[in-house]
């Protein structure tokens, strides 16, 4: 059986939950396959059985921050004889605090599952795509790339590299029939706000903006081949006018101060 004979598959990182889920659901809506990548077992199966019996769909439980997990799932989906031609990587963390009193391990595991899972997995999948002259990548990056993060400073870093990495994917794979597109949201109602410690009286934790909505935005920017896709046209105006027309020190500054 040749690569191009496989069924095809969208595969989508952190999907037990929050705006992987719903990337899952509308996917499964749609008739595609799907292979689904979290470290949750039961919220991964309950997913699957969700979505229906329209669509193939695997469960690779795998914690992607873990050294060489990118490659481990690859080789789990190689030996599913899957055909990739849709990746949604969506897997990540954050953290709250000074960064001084931070987590070091934390901080790594951060790391390694916003950036170098998210870079690996991309490259292992990637060449077949090129091959086949057809492919969709998603990275979900957030708002906070455009701008330093005072309290979140790692997070946000890591979604600038996720955001700078995609813009420059994006124009590499020009004439290829490969898209990437990035999706920056603002707040959104998932657990994040837990998993990253935040107080419940923080802004973020206090947002009222679904996952769903999020995913389908982000699914219509992939499908038209958008390369920077901002939900909200508050974040849209934050991104492109206001972090990019004040001075640098005055935009952290303020972020902080809202950011408290």
């Amino acid at each position: 059986m040749t690569a191009n004979s496989y069924k095809t598959f969208t595969l989508i990182t952190g999907a037990s939950g929050g705006i992987g889920a719903e990337f899952a659901k509308l996917c499964a809506a749609e008739g595609r396959n799907l292979i689904l990548v979290a470290r949750h077992s039961n919220s991964l199966h309950r997913l699957a059985k969700q979505l229906g019996s329209d669509s193939t769909v695997h469960v690779i439980m795998q914690d992607l921050s873990e050294h060489g997990a990118a490659e481990k799932v690859y080789k789990k989906v190689r030996r599913l004889r899957a055909n990739v031609d849709q990746l949604i990587n969506n897997a990540g963390v954050g953290d709250f605090g000074p960064f001084a009193q931070a987590d070091i391990g934390r901080q790594e595991q951060m790391i390694s599952l916003n950036i170098t899972a998210l870079a690996v997995l991309t490259r292992l999948l990637l060449p077949g795509m090129i091959k086949q002259k057809h492919g969709r990548i998603l990275n979900v990056s957030s708002v906070s790339g455009f701008a330093p993060l005072p309290l979140m400073s790692v997070y946000a870093a890591s979604k600038s590299f996720v955001l700078s990495f995609s813009e420059a994917l994006s124009e590499e794979l020009r004439d290829t029939g490969v898209s990437v597109t990035c999706l920056c949201p603002g707040p959104t109602k998932t657990n994040f706000a837990h998993s990253a410690r935040l107080d419940p009286n923080n802004h973020i934790a206090r947002t009222r903006v679904s996952p769903q909505a999020v995913a389908k935005y982000g699914q219509r920017a992939m499908m038209a081949g958008t390369p920077v896709a901002v939900p909200k046209i508050g974040n849209r105006l934050l991104t492109s006018v206001v972090y990019r027309l004040l001075p640098r020190f005055l935009v952290r500054r303020i972020v902080r101060h809202y950011n408290r």
